[in-house]
């Protein structure tokens, strides 16, 4: 059988920033495995090393797996360098703070996200742009919320609640994330760039972590209910969440496909709360005690159409549907395990 058509050839040049992330380790492996090459941007050469050295270290002597660095996306220049000569480029790396600041959160993230769209539109060679958002640049993921996420959706209740007195990190970071995003496409409608440009917006990403630095960001809420840490778990009491391999081959979809075009792929997969979670760690783990069901959680009503983001999967990946969340919580806990027995 053929393989379906690309926007780009195998052997092309794809630029993933913020290679150190969980997300962007699998989406640079993604690429790496449908034969494109793959440049990485990161603040410090020395502390990720592993990547070249260890993870990725057959493409690293090949010469199809390089890095650049990046030391700040806050600049609006940041890029200018590393985008020269890259045929696509996934921009997975953000500015995460939970600072209460919207002054001190909001402006930087939004340059994060147009100062490489700016640098792209200086470089001829690219084609595909592809930027990681986030379920909260669209809605709420509260309890009692019952939008029903479209292409047009944004969550401006984030941003009006990030700039009253007192407000909380977590809700600035949404914020930021929605007027990121939205700074994105009115960067697309001014500017019409040369390039396509989409949007992945994965929820809650866990799965598989591919380094040991990923235990603590990838699924870590996993350890906190198999070490019986109640007190971290007060704050989120239902959740959508994704399988990182999932999130990937959508950012790979993204770039590849030629029918993909201004598009925003939602990707949520499995609506869950703690005692869900629980209940599949106690089937996983039935000779270890866990803490008893958490009382009074729900479940997020919050919807949207899946049906491109499914599709895309299923044509790029062969999968059908989503993965499930028990095998995505086995390959986490599986490797929180096993880097830190």
């Amino acid at each position: 059988m053929a393989e379906p058509e690309t926007t780009i050839p195998k052997g092309s040049l794809v630029l993933v920033t913020g290679a150190t992330g969980s997300l962007a380790t699998h989406v640079i492996k993604a690429f790496l495995e449908r034969g494109y090459k793959v440049r990485g941007t990161v603040r410090d050469l020395a502390k990720a090393s592993w990547l070249v050295d260890d993870l990725f270290k057959t493409y690293a002597d090949r010469g199809d797996f390089e890095l650049a660095v990046v030391r700040t996306l806050a600049d609006q220049n940041a890029f200018d360098e590393v985008v020269k000569g890259v045929s696509a480029i996934a921009h997975v790396a953000s500015i995460v703070t939970f600072d209460s600041d919207p002054n001190k959160v909001i402006p930087q993230t939004v340059l994060g996200a147009t100062s490489i769209l700016e640098a792209a539109l200086k470089e001829p060679s690219v084609r595909e742009f592809v930027y990681t958002s986030s379920i909260a640049a669209a809605v709420m993921p509260m309890l009692g919320n019952s939008v029903h996420v479209t292409k047009d959706t944004f969550n401006d209740t984030a941003v009006q609640l990030a700039w009253a007195v007192p407000t909380s990190g977590g809700v600035v970071y949404m914020a930021s994330k929605t007027e990121a995003e939205k700074a994105v496409w009115r960067f697309v409608e001014d500017k019409k760039p040369h390039f396509t440009v989409n949007s992945v917006g994965p929820s809650s990403i866990i799965g598989q972590p591919l380094h040991k630095s990923h235990v603590d960001s990838a699924g870590a809420w996993l350890k906190q209910l198999y070490d019986g840490d109640r007190v971290a778990l007060t704050s989120t009491p239902a959740m959508y969440t994704v399988d990182v391999k999932d999130a990937a081959q959508l950012h790979v979809a993204a770039v590849v496909d030629p029918e993909v075009k201004n598009e925003r792929l939602q990707a949520w997969a499995s609506n869950t709360n703690w005692n869900g979670l629980l209940a599949i760690m106690r089937r996983q783990y039935p000779d270890r005690k866990f803490i008893d069901d958490l009382p009074g959680l729900g479940e997020l009503s919050v919807t949207s159409d899946f049906t491109q983001p499914l599709g895309l999967l299923k044509k790029w990946a062969g999968q059908d549907g989503w993965k499930s969340l028990e095998e995505t919580v086995a390959d986490n806990m599986d490797g929180i395990l096993a880097f830190s027995p």
